[in-house]
């Protein structure tokens, strides 16, 4: 690897940890959770090939999808949310089984279908919070 690719990559990680630390925005936070899950999902998918799979690559977005989906889990107000709350958890389980059990066999039809999901609800949410910016 170049000393210039790393450099890049590096500068890329710290801009992106930036970012996140400067929303206080709520809302915005969780967007860039879908996005970064979305991504992290994406890139496992591309590498669950085991004979043209980066390996490295696909263990970190294994485990950075896990723990995303982990986090947006452990985000949901049940009391607030009721019935919206517990459906998101479902659907958020059901990504969580579809790569967890997709590292077992490695066959891509399972995350590809939770990003389908994943990128819906994204939607909604972005919708969401358009609408209420423009209600401030």
């Amino acid at each position: 690897m170049s000393r210039n690719y790393k450099k890049n990559v590096d500068a890329y990680k710290t801009t992106e940890r930036n970012a996140l630390v400067e929303t206080e925005d709520p809302h915005q936070l969780v967007l860039i959770m879908f996005d970064a899950l979305i991504k992290s999902m994406e890139l496992y998918v591309e590498n669950i090939d085991v004979n043209t799979a980066n390996l490295e690559l696909r263990s970190k977005h294994f485990s950075r999808a896990l723990t995303i989906i982990y986090s947006l889990q452990s985000s949901l107000d049940f009391d607030k949310g009721g019935a919206i709350a517990d459906n998101l958890f479902q659907t958020y389980e059901f990504c969580r089984q579809m790569v967890i059990s997709s590292i077992k066999d490695m066959n891509p039809a399972g995350p590809i279908r939770a990003v389908g999901l994943l990128l819906e609800i994204r939607a909604a949410w972005a919708q969401m919070g358009e609408q209420l910016s423009n209600e401030k």
